[in-house]
Protein backbone atom coordinates (compact mmCIF):
# COMPACT_ATOMS: atom_id res chain seq x y z
CA UNK A 1 0.00 0.00 0.00
CA UNK A 2 1.29 3.01 -1.45
CA UNK A 3 0.59 6.24 1.17
CA UNK A 4 0.95 9.89 -0.87
CA UNK A 5 1.88 12.84 0.84
CA UNK A 6 0.21 15.99 0.26
CA UNK A 7 1.91 18.36 -1.49
CA UNK A 8 3.18 21.50 1.31
CA UNK A 9 1.34 24.52 1.02
CA UNK A 10 4.11 27.26 -0.45
CA UNK A 11 4.39 29.59 1.64
CA UNK A 12 4.83 33.74 0.55
CA UNK A 13 7.41 35.55 1.12
CA UNK A 14 6.41 38.14 3.48
CA UNK A 15 6.27 41.83 1.78
CA UNK A 16 8.84 44.42 1.86
CA UNK A 17 7.52 47.14 4.01
CA UNK A 18 7.08 50.51 1.93
CA UNK A 19 8.19 53.23 4.13
CA UNK A 20 5.75 56.21 4.04
CA UNK A 21 6.90 59.50 3.13
CA UNK A 22 8.22 60.84 6.30
CA UNK A 23 10.64 57.61 7.15
CA UNK A 24 11.46 58.05 3.44
CA UNK A 25 12.78 61.88 4.40
CA UNK A 26 14.70 61.04 7.52
CA UNK A 27 16.69 58.19 5.79
CA UNK A 28 17.84 60.03 3.26
CA UNK A 29 18.24 63.25 5.87
CA UNK A 30 20.52 60.18 7.73
CA UNK A 31 22.13 59.77 4.47
CA UNK A 32 22.95 63.46 3.79
CA UNK A 33 24.31 64.15 7.23
CA UNK A 34 26.19 60.78 6.71
CA UNK A 35 28.37 61.97 3.92
CA UNK A 36 28.35 65.80 4.86
CA UNK A 37 30.60 64.81 8.67
CA UNK A 38 32.56 62.00 6.22
CA UNK A 39 33.58 65.45 4.30
CA UNK A 40 36.66 66.86 6.50
CA UNK A 41 36.76 70.11 4.32
CA UNK A 42 32.88 70.54 4.54
CA UNK A 43 32.67 69.97 8.40
CA UNK A 44 35.96 72.06 9.38
CA UNK A 45 34.91 75.23 7.19
CA UNK A 46 30.92 74.50 7.84
CA UNK A 47 31.39 74.56 11.47
CA UNK A 48 34.60 76.29 12.18
CA UNK A 49 34.23 79.16 10.44
CA UNK A 50 31.90 80.87 12.00
CA UNK A 51 34.07 80.29 15.80
CA UNK A 52 37.46 80.90 14.04
CA UNK A 53 36.17 84.26 13.12
CA UNK A 54 34.89 85.34 16.47
CA UNK A 55 37.98 84.22 18.04
CA UNK A 56 39.68 86.04 15.72
CA UNK A 57 37.61 89.73 16.16
CA UNK A 58 36.99 88.96 19.69
CA UNK A 59 40.87 88.65 20.32
CA UNK A 60 41.80 91.79 18.13
CA UNK A 61 38.36 94.18 18.94
CA UNK A 62 38.20 94.24 23.36
CA UNK A 63 36.20 97.24 23.57
CA UNK A 64 32.65 98.39 23.12
CA UNK A 65 30.23 99.44 20.60
CA UNK A 66 28.39 101.53 23.20
CA UNK A 67 26.17 101.56 25.98
CA UNK A 68 27.91 98.59 28.07
CA UNK A 69 27.51 96.24 25.32
CA UNK A 70 30.90 94.84 23.81
CA UNK A 71 31.85 94.48 20.25
CA UNK A 72 31.57 90.37 20.80
CA UNK A 73 27.69 91.23 22.01
CA UNK A 74 27.21 92.47 18.40
CA UNK A 75 29.35 90.37 16.08
CA UNK A 76 27.55 87.02 17.29
CA UNK A 77 24.58 88.26 15.59
CA UNK A 78 26.49 88.63 12.03
CA UNK A 79 28.02 85.18 12.98
CA UNK A 80 25.30 83.06 13.33
CA UNK A 81 23.56 84.43 10.63
CA UNK A 82 26.61 83.62 8.35
CA UNK A 83 27.07 80.58 9.94
CA UNK A 84 23.60 79.33 8.86
CA UNK A 85 24.07 80.89 5.43
CA UNK A 86 27.05 78.36 5.05
CA UNK A 87 25.31 75.33 5.44
CA UNK A 88 22.21 76.40 3.60
CA UNK A 89 23.46 78.64 0.37
CA UNK A 90 26.60 78.19 -0.06
CA UNK A 91 27.19 74.25 1.12
CA UNK A 92 24.20 73.58 -1.17
CA UNK A 93 25.08 75.77 -3.67
CA UNK A 94 28.56 74.22 -4.17
CA UNK A 95 27.60 70.29 -3.42
CA UNK A 96 24.53 69.90 -5.71
CA UNK A 97 26.78 70.57 -9.09
CA UNK A 98 28.98 67.96 -7.97
CA UNK A 99 26.47 65.54 -7.38
CA UNK A 100 24.78 66.50 -10.59
CA UNK A 101 28.28 66.24 -12.54
CA UNK A 102 28.60 62.84 -10.89
CA UNK A 103 25.23 61.67 -12.12
CA UNK A 104 24.27 61.36 -8.71
CA UNK A 105 20.87 63.41 -9.44
CA UNK A 106 20.36 61.28 -12.41
CA UNK A 107 20.14 58.35 -11.28
CA UNK A 108 18.15 59.29 -8.17
CA UNK A 109 15.27 60.78 -10.88
CA UNK A 110 15.74 57.32 -12.50
CA UNK A 111 14.51 55.55 -9.08
CA UNK A 112 10.80 55.38 -8.22
CA UNK A 113 12.04 57.54 -5.36
CA UNK A 114 9.83 60.86 -5.12
CA UNK A 115 11.68 63.66 -6.18
CA UNK A 116 10.82 65.84 -3.40
CA UNK A 117 12.96 63.04 -1.03
CA UNK A 118 15.78 64.45 -2.03
CA UNK A 119 15.46 67.95 -0.88
CA UNK A 120 13.75 67.00 1.95
CA UNK A 121 17.13 65.08 2.95
CA UNK A 122 19.02 68.30 2.19
CA UNK A 123 16.39 70.01 4.64
CA UNK A 124 16.69 67.75 7.09
CA UNK A 125 20.70 67.51 6.71
CA UNK A 126 21.12 71.90 6.69
CA UNK A 127 18.42 72.31 10.09
CA UNK A 128 20.43 69.66 11.76
CA UNK A 129 23.91 70.82 10.94
CA UNK A 130 22.95 74.33 11.79
CA UNK A 131 21.47 73.38 14.95
CA UNK A 132 24.25 72.26 15.77
CA UNK A 133 26.66 74.82 14.51
CA UNK A 134 24.92 77.73 16.06
CA UNK A 135 24.96 75.68 19.77
CA UNK A 136 28.44 75.49 19.30
CA UNK A 137 29.36 79.09 18.51
CA UNK A 138 26.73 80.39 21.27
CA UNK A 139 28.95 77.93 23.91
CA UNK A 140 32.54 79.25 22.56
CA UNK A 141 30.90 83.01 23.18
CA UNK A 142 29.29 82.39 26.47
CA UNK A 143 32.78 80.60 27.70
CA UNK A 144 35.36 82.50 26.56
CA UNK A 145 33.76 85.88 25.90
CA UNK A 146 30.71 86.46 28.34
CA UNK A 147 28.43 86.46 26.16
CA UNK A 148 24.79 87.50 27.14
CA UNK A 149 22.19 85.09 25.87
CA UNK A 150 18.90 86.42 25.63
CA UNK A 151 16.59 86.70 28.81
CA UNK A 152 13.24 86.49 27.92
CA UNK A 153 11.07 84.08 25.94
CA UNK A 154 9.77 86.83 23.49
CA UNK A 155 13.45 86.86 22.40
CA UNK A 156 13.72 83.37 22.13
CA UNK A 157 11.09 83.31 19.85
CA UNK A 158 12.16 85.95 17.52
CA UNK A 159 15.57 84.15 17.39
CA UNK A 160 13.58 81.16 16.17
CA UNK A 161 11.20 82.43 13.70
CA UNK A 162 13.95 84.54 12.44
CA UNK A 163 16.71 81.54 12.16
CA UNK A 164 13.87 79.27 10.38
CA UNK A 165 12.65 82.13 7.90
CA UNK A 166 16.10 82.47 7.12
CA UNK A 167 17.81 79.47 6.52
CA UNK A 168 14.40 78.30 4.93
CA UNK A 169 15.09 81.32 2.19
CA UNK A 170 18.88 80.18 2.24
CA UNK A 171 18.22 76.69 1.26
CA UNK A 172 16.21 77.59 -0.98
CA UNK A 173 18.66 80.15 -2.83
CA UNK A 174 21.40 77.61 -2.65
CA UNK A 175 19.47 75.15 -3.93
CA UNK A 176 18.41 77.86 -7.15
CA UNK A 177 21.92 78.98 -7.29
CA UNK A 178 23.25 75.47 -7.96
CA UNK A 179 21.85 75.46 -11.69
CA UNK A 180 24.06 78.38 -12.21
CA UNK A 181 27.16 76.21 -12.64
CA UNK A 182 27.71 74.10 -15.32
CA UNK A 183 30.47 71.76 -13.78
CA UNK A 184 31.45 70.79 -10.42
CA UNK A 185 34.53 72.77 -10.56
CA UNK A 186 32.47 75.74 -11.03
CA UNK A 187 30.05 75.80 -8.40
CA UNK A 188 32.69 77.25 -5.52
CA UNK A 189 33.79 79.72 -8.30
CA UNK A 190 29.87 80.64 -8.86
CA UNK A 191 28.75 80.50 -5.09
CA UNK A 192 31.82 81.85 -2.56
CA UNK A 193 32.09 85.66 -3.79
CA UNK A 194 28.34 85.81 -3.93
CA UNK A 195 28.19 84.97 -0.01
CA UNK A 196 31.21 86.84 0.42
CA UNK A 197 30.10 90.07 -0.66
CA UNK A 198 26.82 89.57 0.89
CA UNK A 199 28.77 89.07 4.37
CA UNK A 200 31.09 92.25 3.96
CA UNK A 201 27.85 94.45 3.35
CA UNK A 202 24.83 92.75 5.60
CA UNK A 203 26.46 94.14 8.99
CA UNK A 204 29.10 90.64 9.15
CA UNK A 205 31.86 91.99 10.00
CA UNK A 206 31.36 95.63 10.15
CA UNK A 207 28.81 97.85 12.65
CA UNK A 208 25.81 97.61 10.20
CA UNK A 209 25.29 101.25 10.20
CA UNK A 210 28.96 102.86 9.71
CA UNK A 211 28.64 101.11 6.06
CA UNK A 212 28.03 103.15 3.37
CA UNK A 213 24.52 104.52 2.54
CA UNK A 214 24.61 103.10 -0.85
CA UNK A 215 25.94 99.88 0.36
CA UNK A 216 23.27 99.48 3.03
CA UNK A 217 20.52 100.22 0.14
CA UNK A 218 22.13 97.37 -1.60
CA UNK A 219 22.22 94.71 0.91
CA UNK A 220 18.38 95.47 1.87
CA UNK A 221 17.58 93.59 -1.28
CA UNK A 222 19.21 90.41 0.00
CA UNK A 223 17.89 88.11 3.05
CA UNK A 224 21.30 88.55 4.99
CA UNK A 225 20.95 91.54 6.16
CA UNK A 226 17.29 91.10 7.73
CA UNK A 227 18.91 88.43 9.27
CA UNK A 228 21.35 90.47 11.13
CA UNK A 229 18.86 92.51 12.11
CA UNK A 230 16.81 90.43 13.29
CA UNK A 231 18.80 88.49 15.52
CA UNK A 232 20.61 91.99 16.71
CA UNK A 233 16.87 92.36 18.14
CA UNK A 234 17.63 89.35 19.93
CA UNK A 235 21.31 89.76 21.43
CA UNK A 236 20.83 93.82 21.84
CA UNK A 237 19.26 96.03 24.04
CA UNK A 238 15.87 97.03 23.23
CA UNK A 239 17.39 100.86 22.85
CA UNK A 240 20.06 99.59 20.40
CA UNK A 241 16.89 99.76 17.82
CA UNK A 242 16.95 103.35 17.67
CA UNK A 243 20.53 102.90 16.28
CA UNK A 244 19.59 101.11 13.20
CA UNK A 245 18.84 102.50 9.53
CA UNK A 246 14.84 102.95 10.33
CA UNK A 247 15.18 103.78 13.99
CA UNK A 248 14.33 100.41 15.11
CA UNK A 249 14.62 96.57 14.59
CA UNK A 250 11.53 96.74 11.98
CA UNK A 251 10.50 92.79 12.92
CA UNK A 252 8.02 93.23 10.78
CA UNK A 253 9.60 93.80 8.02
CA UNK A 254 12.26 91.15 8.55
CA UNK A 255 9.81 88.71 8.81
CA UNK A 256 7.87 90.29 5.19
CA UNK A 257 11.38 90.31 3.31
CA UNK A 258 12.55 86.71 4.58
CA UNK A 259 9.04 85.28 3.94
CA UNK A 260 9.32 87.06 0.05
CA UNK A 261 12.97 85.81 -0.70
CA UNK A 262 11.24 82.30 0.60
CA UNK A 263 8.34 82.81 -2.18
CA UNK A 264 11.36 83.93 -4.69
CA UNK A 265 13.83 81.00 -3.61
CA UNK A 266 11.16 78.47 -4.40
CA UNK A 267 9.92 79.75 -7.30
CA UNK A 268 13.59 80.21 -8.96
CA UNK A 269 13.97 75.84 -7.41
CA UNK A 270 10.87 75.03 -9.43
CA UNK A 271 11.29 76.64 -12.54
CA UNK A 272 15.49 76.44 -12.88
CA UNK A 273 16.45 73.50 -11.02
CA UNK A 274 18.41 70.65 -13.60
CA UNK A 275 18.59 66.88 -12.26
CA UNK A 276 21.69 66.75 -15.39
CA UNK A 277 24.14 68.72 -16.56
CA UNK A 278 23.82 70.28 -20.01
CA UNK A 279 26.24 67.98 -21.73
CA UNK A 280 23.68 65.19 -20.59
CA UNK A 281 20.80 66.86 -22.31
Amino acid sequence: MTTTTKPATPVAAPAARRLGPGALALRQGRMEITQFLRSRESVVFTMGFPIIMILIFASIFHGEIGGGVKFTQYFITGMIATGLMTVSFQNLGIWIPIERDRGVLKRYRGTPMPKWVYFAGKVIMVVAIGVAETALLLLVAVLLFDLKLPDTAAKWLTFGWVSALGVTACTLGGIAISSLARTARSGSAVVTPVALVLQFISGVFFVFTELPNWMQQVAALFPLKWMCQGLRSVFLPDGFGGQEPAGSFELGRVALVLALWCVIGLALCLTTFRWTTRRDG
